[in-house]
């Protein structure tokens, strides 16, 4: 299965450490959806490299337009990673009715923005399903487009492509700046 990552990027650094696509940010989790640092570091993937762009753009909404300075993050230029996961462990597939029933979930717990909520049933499907490498979940942006959450130990099961580096004029850039109503500055 191929999955997008966005990630403020170091191209020196090796994929496992920080800056790398396939680096395990634990030790600064604890607000995202599904975090649970004591338990699991999560790595946050698409199914289509827009939906990747678009969620990291959409806090910038309000401001109208997207300008350069939105594709950095902690002083790192973001990049789009192309990661390719085994088709053998299996994912919770949040999108699944009966597996909505199974675990006792509701539409509305899923798509919540209300973290405790998310993050509760996410470490108890993490303890509940040990053989579940993550989550899958549809975007609160736009439900036809898929994300994943995925649990460190999915580590052996994923590999990373190409990475690069993102500007206003990627046209993955371009398409998530017109999902989201926002303007390409050319000035910034």
């Amino acid at each position: 299965m191929i999955l997008w990552r966005l990630v403020p990027w170091r191209a020196q650094a090796a994929p496992t450490q920080p800056g790398g696509a396939l680096w395990f940010p634990r030790e600064i989790q604890g607000f995202g959806r599904h975090d649970n640092p004591d338990r699991y570091g999560c790595l946050y993937v698409t199914q289509d490299p827009i939906s990747a762009v678009a969620e990291a753009l959409a806090p910038f909404r309000a401001s109208g337009t997207l300008s350069r300075g939105m594709l950095v993050r902690a002083g790192l230029p973001l990049a789009l990673a192309r990661l390719e996961l085994d088709d053998r462990p299996p994912l919770v597939d949040l999108d699944e009715p009966r597996v909505l029933v199974r675990s006792d979930l509701r539409p509305s717990m899923v798509a919540t923005r209300e973290r405790a909520v998310t993050q509760a049933y996410a470490a108890r499907l993490f303890d509940e399903i040990p053989e579940a490498v993550g989550l899958r979940w549809w975007s609160t942006l736009e439900a036809s487009l898929i994300n994943l959450t995925l649990f460190d130990r999915v580590a052996p099961h994923l590999s990373v492509g190409d990475v690069e580096q993102l500007t206003l004029v990627h046209s993955t850039v371009v398409e998530a700046a017109e999902l989201l109503g926002l303007a390409v500055s050319r000035r910034s």
